[in-house]
């Protein structure tokens, strides 16, 4: 989004950079949650078993663990592409016609920190602490991390 904001920003470029991150993020996270996910899964089972003197290969206890652990790298492979999805779409409009890039970048910009202030707040308001001072604390580390991005962007 940073490059939104240099002299001449490239649309395409805006958008191709976006979606490619988003895929790497996804699939990198997908795998290591997933591999992260059956070790503990199988450790669990291996566990289970050294308790019971018996194999549970082929059991529904086996089943059930290398599903959770699909399930679970899923969701982790899923989230970057649906929150890529949010995000770019002020740059989408863009590309339409629909609204400027500068325009597209700073609703994209507030979508994400807004985004962030409300996962903050959900995660404050569940730690039983302060979700307002959370949500505020979240949408400023996001704001610090597009500062950096944006910093580096203009070092080339």
């Amino acid at each position: 989004m940073g490059s939104a904001f240099i002299a001449e920003p490239e649309l395409k470029v805006i958008l191709g950079t976006m979606i490619t991150v988003s895929f790497a993020l996804a699939i990198s996270s997908g795998v290591s949650v997933y591999e992260a996910e059956s070790l503990e899964r199988e450790r669990e089972v291996r566990e289970l078993e050294k308790a019971m003197l018996i194999s549970l290969e082929g059991t529904q206890v086996t089943k059930s663990a290398r599903r959770v652990a699909i399930i679970v790298a899923s969701i982790n492979l899923l989230t970057p592409l649906l929150v890529c999805a949010i995000y770019i779409s002020p740059f989408v409009m863009a590309y339409l016609g629909i609204v400027g890039i500068k325009m597209a970048a700073w609703a994209s910009i507030a979508i994400a920190l807004g985004t962030l202030m409300f996962a903050g707040m959900y995660m404050g308001r569940e730690g039983k602490g302060n979700a307002i001072l959370k949500g505020i604390r979240m949408a400023a580390l996001g704001g610090v991390v597009f500062l950096i991005g944006y910093w580096i962007s203009l070092l080339f």
